[in-house]
């Protein structure tokens, strides 16, 4: 069975491509933090991720560099000749489906700032302060009870 499932921050600003027959296609690297780290080793992966159809128009649309998504899909690897004849083997994971896990404030690029509202809790415990230092000057003993 081939599934992956990745939680992480694209790496870069998105480039929405098409392809000869109209199809739109999206790469880009997800950076995918790691559980554990050893010494000498960086805190995250890179992984290249491919993204098909109308779900790459989307993601393109409201994703951007430090966008934080989750991808489901599977890992296919390939390969090539370059032009100076080497062969170049490329591993990616084509993306099944993609879910947005910023708010779509952060997604927006001039997000409305929220109005300022007074802190209902702002004076809590002011009586109270009052209401203690009445009561408990050092010319009186506290009473207490135990």
């Amino acid at each position: 069975m081939n599934v992956i499932v990745l939680t992480g921050r694209i790496t870069k600003d998105i480039e929405l491509k098409y392809t000869p027959s109209n199809t739109a296609v999206i790469n880009f690297n997800l950076a995918v933090n790691r559980s554990f780290k050893k010494e000498g080793q960086p805190d995250a992966d890179f992984l290249q991720i491919v993204v098909w159809g109308k779900q790459a128009e989307n993601v393109h649309k409201y994703c951007h560099k430090g966008s934080m998504i989750a991808v489901d899909g599977r890992v296919e690897t390939r390969n090539y000749d370059n032009k100076d004849g080497n062969k170049v083997y490329v591993t990616e994971v084509i993306a099944n489906s993609v879910q947005f896990l910023d708010s779509k404030t952060d997604n927006m690029e001039e997000a409305p700032k929220p109005k300022e509202t007074e802190d209902p809790f702002a004076k809590f415990g002011d009586d109270l302060e009052e209401t203690f230092n009445k009561h408990n000057d050092d010319s009186s003993p506290v009473d207490l009870p135990f």
